[in-house]
């Protein structure tokens, strides 16, 4: 099984479901996306949730997508930033707890809070305070981080440091690991539409995005999406909810149904954990099919709880779930 490191915004989700999204429209939080906030501006949405029932949780995209593949039992590890404080130890601990080697650096700086609302229909909004995660440089990246490693899965979200995304994926490069992007927001990707483009067409092996990142990158709908993504690296990933995934490698492009559910709670960390079960089936080495249909039994048990901790039992329930796939295609 490949080994797997991920590299991140070292965070914790602070989350609070509302009724309505009348809180949206005060916070100034655009429904289903994620703000950058600063401290001021996290202490006016604390004051304003004050009261509210929230929900800890460990955040930031690409460590979810460790802490899931840990539970498949991948040998996997985080590289990140968090401040010498609480929250900084509860993160480190859920890592260290879920298996995965937490390659952590510290700094004075408080660690990062991700302040995340959940719609009544599931949809999430995030107003994140980076804190000590982006204190996090290019400095920072030496190649033995990458020794013993197949695959560098990054997020997006780190585009606010050209010279770290990009310093992270060139080395990862130079080291024979394969780059595998999200690209986290539409609207970082609006912002950021020509790197963006530039990271993905010299760097990166493997991209995922859902419909509304796949619009911004390309201003076309998914299946054309599909295609000029799947042009520019080995493998594109188009999440298009109710409708199931769409992958491209080569000529090969294959749509896959999502699972059924229940109900939909809380839309956090599906994206993270969808990239989890791909990655987990390419360490395996499965068939492109066989990964994205375990990348959506886990983006589907994930997206039936609030936050990302899913319980013993729940996992337990996705290894059989995977297991009757892989028994139902002869692996």
């Amino acid at each position: 099984m490949d080994k797997i490191i991920g590299m991140g915004n070292a965070l914790v989700d602070a989350l609070v479901r509302m009724d309505d999204d009348v809180l949206l429209d005060q916070l100034q939080l655009p429904k289903g996306s994620m703000q950058l906030v600063d401290a001021e501006r996290l202490d006016t949405i604390r004051r304003y949730t004050e009261g509210m029932k929230s929900v800890r949780s460990t955040g930031g995209c690409a460590s979810n997508t460790m802490l899931a593949l840990a539970h498949l039992g991948v040998p996997v590890k985080f590289f990140g930033k968090t401040g010498d404080d609480a929250s900084g130890a509860f993160f480190e601990k859920s890592l260290q707890k879920a298996g995965v080697e937490a390659c952590l650096l510290k700094d004075e700086a408080p660690s990062g809070i991700a302040s995340t609302f959940v719609s009544k229909d599931g949809e999430r909004t995030f107003g994140t305070y980076l804190g000590a995660a982006a204190t996090l440089t290019a400095a920072d990246i030496t190649p033995d981080r990458f020794a013993g490693y197949a695959y560098l899965h990054i997020e997006g979200y780190l585009v606010q440091n050209h010279l770290l995304i990009e310093r992270a994926m060139q080395m990862a490069r130079q080291e024979g690991l394969q780059v595998c992007l999200d690209l986290a927001s539409y609207n970082l990707v609006e912002q950021e539409r020509e790197y963006f483009d530039t990271l993905v067409t010299k760097y990166v092996d493997i991209v995922f995005a859902n419909e509304r990142e796949a619009r911004a990158f390309t201003g076309l709908d998914p299946l054309e999406a599909l295609e000029v993504m799947g042009s520019k690296c080995s493998v594109a990933v188009v999440k298009v909810g109710p409708k199931g995934s769409l992958v491209k490698k080569g000529t090969e492009v294959i749509q896959v149904l999502p699972c059924s559910l229940p109900k939909v709670v809380d839309t956090t960390g599906a994206g993270d954990f969808y990239a989890a079960g791909f990655l987990y089936g390419l360490s395996c080495g499965y068939s492109l099919e066989k990964c994205v249909e375990i990348a959506s039994i886990l983006a589907a048990h994930v997206v039936q709880v609030v936050g990302t901790t899913l319980t013993k039992s729940r996992w337990e329930q996705i290894k059989l779930n995977i297991e009757y796939v892989l028994q139902a295609a002869g692996k």
